[in-house]
Order: C-alpha cells, then sequence, then structure tokens
C-alpha cells in the first residue's frame, strides 16, 4: 500500500499515512477553503487500510489549530481507527497540544467522549 504523504501549507496540515513504516500523523494547522476535497483522499486511503491494517496503530495528532469544518474531518478520521478497533485490530492515539492551549486539550478531551478509542493527552 503507497503511503500518502501531504505536506503542509498555512492553510492545511501535513499528513503521513505509511503503513509500511507505522507512521500516521496529522499535524500544524487545519482550515483548507474546500475541507471535503482536502480530507477526501485521506478517507479514501483509509478506507482501504482498515480492510488489512498493522497489527498496531500508532496514531499521532499535533494541530496547532482547526476550524469547526475540519473538526467534523478529523472525527471521520478518527471513525476509521475506530472501526480498526471494533474488528479486533489495537490502535494507540496520541493528541498533542501545547501546554496552555486550553482549546486543543478540549479538543482532545471531547473526541475522546465521542468515539471509543482511548485518547492519550500529551502536553508538550
Amino acid at each position: 500500500m503507497n503511503p500518502l504523504i501531504i505536506e503542509p501549507t498555512d492553510e492545511s496540515p501535513e499528513v503521513i499515512l505509511d503503513k509500511d513504516n507505522g507512521r500516521f500523523e496529522f499535524g500544524g494547522k487545519s482550515m483548507p477553503e474546500d475541507v471535503k476535497e482536502f480530507y477526501s483522499p485521506i478517507h479514501l486511503w483509509l478506507e482501504e487500510y482498515s480492510k488489512d491494517p498493522n497489527a498496531e496503530t500508532n496514531v499521532k495528532f499535533k494541530f496547532d489549530y482547526f476550524n469547526s469544518a475540519s473538526a467534523k474531518q478529523i472525527l471521520d478520521v478518527l471513525t476509521f481507527f475506530e472501526a480498526i478497533i471494533e474488528n479486533g485490530g489495537k490502535v494507540n492515539v496520541d493528541w498533542y497540544y501545547m501546554e496552555d492551549d486550553e482549546d486543543m486539550e478540549e479538543a482532545g478531551e471531547s473526541y475522546g467522549t465521542l468515539i471509543d478509542i482511548p485518547i492519550n493527552l500529551i502536553a508538550y
């Protein structure tokens, strides 16, 4: 399965989805002009990955900021990982936030209540 690598811009996050190397990372700012268009290839990749996931999937989220349209897309991304767990897979989610960024900390907590995946909140 080919990796999906999206370079960050001022308005869109860095995305690394690399099954062979076990890297699943999202970070930076997420406020693309067309959020559905931006996240569409990510959803397609995750849909394919969820059919034959690694024995263990470790996901890192390190957003500086995301808008409300991106929030829904991030939830959709997490739902793919939740499905892997429901099918017997192992998934770990690390949610990084700057120590003084209460909004990003609360976002990680909120996602943890919306999906059935334990989210590790990590201040840096």
